[in-house]
């Protein structure tokens, strides 16, 4: 590692970590990852694991003496100059069953991280938030200044309390903080999400497809290669000391029926679907919401593909993750 500052992710061996982890490491950066496991495997972390530039530990980001020490330890071997906090529980329903999860997984994570970055001085921090943050806001376009934020779920929650602890933290001690509101991201290395469910229930009952509400909970849809090229662009071309940026398409999204035919006609030709009545597929979910991305826009980001596009292509990549013909 020859470059005198590092940077940091959380969550490295997740969906959106181990690509983040991949650019920068392709950059020339040093780059230290910390992840529990949990969602994230070492699997997605392949190629990377043998590069010198690389660093991997395994940590419980809700255990803060391990989180302080352990970090302390990296920046003392070269000094941390970013922190991309991209991890959480990504589990919604996990985390309407027990609250615990959530709190632990999402929030302490953000505590704690904020904690070792302020005993190190580090002065920037990324932070992957959530449409979730916003709550139930029905097909209003919703801007980065719509309030009061009222989420539905746990993770939504525990989202934009992190949301205001990066706050507090730029107006006592952190020089800068970017957040990204994510919309619903797809492709791979899908961990969970509606696609990868589907694929799973077509492998076990090829002539059934069993979805979870009505069908028409209506959702845009970002392929995560656009996320990441999203939030590089931004950490260069955003220059607010707190930045708060939608990332999403530029459509009003595509139904969960949409998503079903789509994954059907890929995985099993012919197969049955079966929709539930109701128009929120579980406690805690948004059935309808439309982001504007104007403010991302105007700094000069577009995405290539709309919803339709990302699911059609993240659909072919799950399949083949899935390891279906």
């Amino acid at each position: 590692m020859g470059d005198p500052h590092a940077i940091f992710i959380s969550g490295v061996a997740g969906f959106v970590g181990s690509r983040l982890a991949r650019i920068f490491v392709d950059r020339g950066y040093p780059v230290f990852g910390f992840d529990n496991l949990s969602r994230g495997s070492r699997e997605n972390l392949k190629g990377l694991l043998t590069n010198e530039r690389f660093v991997f530990e395994k940590v419980e980001l809700s255990d803060a003496g391990a989180v302080r020490s352990r970090f302390m330890k990296c920046h003392s071997r070269i000094p941390i100059a970013e922190v991309w906090h991209m991890a959480a529980n990504s589990d919604i329903p996990a985390g309407i069953a027990d609250a615990s999860v959530d709190l632990r997984d999402t929030f302490l994570s953000t505590f704690n991280l904020l904690d070792a970055m302020k005993e190190a001085g580090v002065p920037f921090l990324a932070f992957a938030s959530s449409s979730a943050v916003y709550g139930d806001l029905g097909e209003a376009p919703i801007g980065e200044d719509v309030g009061p934020l009222l989420p539905i779920s746990n993770y939504g929650a525990m989202k934009l309390a992190s949301e205001a602890l990066i706050s507090a933290a730029v107006e006592n001690w952190l020089a800068r903080a970017l957040i990204f509101r994510f919309p619903n991201v797809i492709g791979v290395p899908a961990t969970h999400g509606v696609i990868l469910d589907f694929v799973r229930k077509l492998r076990v009952s090829p002539n059934k497809l069993n979805v979870l509400g009505s069908g028409r909970q209506r959702k845009a849809y970002l392929h995560v290669n656009e996320l990441i090229d999203a939030i590089v662009y931004l950490r260069a071309n955003a220059s607010e000391r707190l930045g708060c940026y939608n990332i999403g398409p530029e459509d009003k999204g595509v139904t969960v029926s949409f998503i079903a035919e789509t994954t059907v006609e890929t995985v099993a030709p012919g197969a049955g679907i079966e929709y539930g009545v109701e128009d929120r597929g579980w406690t805690g979910d948004v059935p309808r919401f439309s982001y504007d991305t104007a403010k991302l826009r105007a700094l000069g980001w577009r995405p290539q593909l709309g919803s339709a596009d990302a699911v059609r292509k993240a659909v072919v990549e799950i399949v083949h993750q899935e390891g279906h013909p």
